[in-house]
C-alpha cells in the first residue's frame, strides 16, 4: 500500500533516509542527515509540494497596495489599466523571488507575500524588510516608464507583521490553496491600510527581530480595527541587511505649500465606505500631495476622509479627493488638521500642482 506523507518534512525525511542508505556510513552523521533534509523539503517547497496539514509556525507577512488606484482605474480603459498592472505585478514579482518571497495571493491591485512559509529561515524578517524596501526602490523605475508612455506615476504602501499564524491548505476538495490565517495576518492588513504613498511602516514584532539592522523613525501609536489598546508603529527608513538599502523619499510628500482660504466638505470613510455625514471645513494650505485644513469637529490622526472641493482654476467644476489625517491639534473652538492625499484624479493632481507653482511664482 502506498504510503501517504502529510507534511514536506515527512517525505522529505523518507526521501532522505533511503539517500542515505545508499550512502557510505561515515555520512550517516546526525547534522549530515539534517542538513540533507532541510535541503530536500526546500526543493520540494520550491516546486510546489504543499503540507496537506495546517500547522502552526512563525511567519512575516508583507502586504503592499497601490495607493489611488481606485481614481486611475476610473480613468482609463480597461486594458490600460490590466497592462499597466501586469507591469507593475511583473517588476514587483522579480524584487520578490529575489528576496526568496512566496506569494501568497494577488487581490486586483494588492499582494500578500510570505517569508517563512511554506518553510521557516532564520533570516525570514531580514529577507522580508529587504523584500520591501527593494519594492519601493523598484517603484522609481516603473513610474519612469509610465511617465514615458503618458500614464500616471503610481506609489504603493507596505505593511509588515511577524508572528504565528496557522498555514496550510483552505478549500475544498474541488478547490483549495495554501495559505496563512490568524490574528497577525489580520494586524498586518490593518498595518498596510495605515500606510502613505511610498512608506513602509512595520509592527512592534517585526522591528523587535531586526532592531539591530533597520533604520526607522519613532514609534507612532494607532488604534486598529480588532485591537483594543492602541499598536506601535514604526515607519521603516531603511536596512543594513543582507546590504546598505534606503527607502526613497518620494517627492511628492514633500512640496512647496501656499497659504490659502477655501471652503471644502467632507466625509469619514470606514475601511471601503464613506459615511453619509458631511461637514463643513476650511482649507488653510495646500501642496502638491496635501492640505491644512480647520474643521469645528475632531479628526483622529490616521483617519481617511473624503474631500469635495472647488478648485479655483477649474471654476465651480469639483473634484472628490481621499485623504489621511497625519496630524491634528485643536485651536481653540476648532481643530487643525495636516492631511496627505490618498486619492486624487489626475485632472485634479496637476491643476493643483499648477496652482501651487503660479502661487509660489507670483510670491517670489
Amino acid at each position: 500500500m502506498a504510503k501517504k506523507f502529510n507534511t514536506i518534512s515527512e517525505l522529505a525525511a523518507e526521501i532522505s533516509a533511503e539517500v542515505q542508505s545508499c550512502l557510505p556510513t561515515e555520512f550517516e552523521r546526525i547534522a549530515a542527515k539534517q542538513a540533507l533534509q532541510k535541503k530536500i523539503e526546500a526543493v520540494l517547497a520550491d516546486g510546489g509540494y504543499q503540507d496537506k496539514e495546517a500547522r502552526t509556525q512563525r511567519v512575516t507577512i508583507l502586504l503592499s497596495d497601490i495607493r489611488g488606484f481606485t481614481a486611475i482605474a476610473e480613468t482609463y480603459s480597461a486594458t490600460t489599466v490590466m497592462d499597466m498592472l501586469n507591469r507593475y505585478f511583473s517588476v514587483m514579482t522579480k524584487v520578490i523571488i529575489e528576496n526568496g518571497g512566496v506569494i501568497d495571493k494577488l487581490m486586483g491591485d494588492s499582494m500578500m507575500v510570505l517569508f517563512g512559509a511554506p518553510q521557516m529561515q532564520d533570516d525570514d524578517v531580514e529577507r522580508a524588510i529587504a523584500c520591501a524596501v527593494g519594492m519601493q526602490v523598484a517603484m522609481s523605475e516603473f513610474n519612469e516608464h509610465n511617465i514615458a508612455l503618458g500614464l500616471p506615476s503610481l506609489y504603493i504602501g507596505i505593511g509588515l507583521n511577524t508572528g504565528e499564524v496557522v498555514a496550510g491548505p483552505l478549500g475544498s476538495e474541488y478547490h483549495s490553496e495554501y495559505t496563512v490565517i490568524g490574528d497577525e495576518v489580520n494586524l498586518a492588513s490593518r498595518i498596510e491600510a495605515q500606510t502613505l504613498r511610498g512608506q513602509i511602516l512595520i509592527s512592534e514584532n517585526t522591528y523587535d527581530l531586526a532592531r539591530d539592522f533597520v533604520l526607522v523613525s519613532k514609534p507612532n501609536r494607532v488604534q486598529v480595527k480588532g485591537k483594543r489598546e492602541p499598536v506601535s508603529l514604526f515607519e521603516l527608513m531603511g536596512t543594513t541587511k543582507p546590504r546598505s538599502m534606503i527607502v526613497p523619499r518620494r517627492e511628492t510628500r514633500n512640496s512647496p505649500r501656499v497659504e490659502v482660504h477655501m471652503p471644502c466638505y467632507f466625509q469619514r470613510v470606514e475601511g471601503k465606505r464613506v459615511i453619509s455625514n458631511q461637514y463643513q471645513a476650511e482649507v488653510m494650505d495646500v501642496g502638491y500631495n496635501g492640505l491644512l485644513i480647520t474643521t469645528p469637529v475632531p479628526l483622529v490622526p490616521n483617519t481617511e476622509i473624503k474631500i469635495e472641493m472647488s478648485l479655483q482654476l477649474l471654476g465651480t467644476q469639483t473634484t472628490d479627493i481621499y485623504a489621511r489625517v497625519v496630524n491634528a491639534e485643536r485651536e481653540g473652538d476648532n481643530f487643525q488638521c495636516s492631511l496627505e492625499f490618498t486619492s486624487i484624479d489626475m485632472a485634479g493632481q496637476q491643476t493643483i500642482k499648477q496652482f501651487v507653482d503660479n502661487m509660489v511664482y507670483q510670491a517670489g
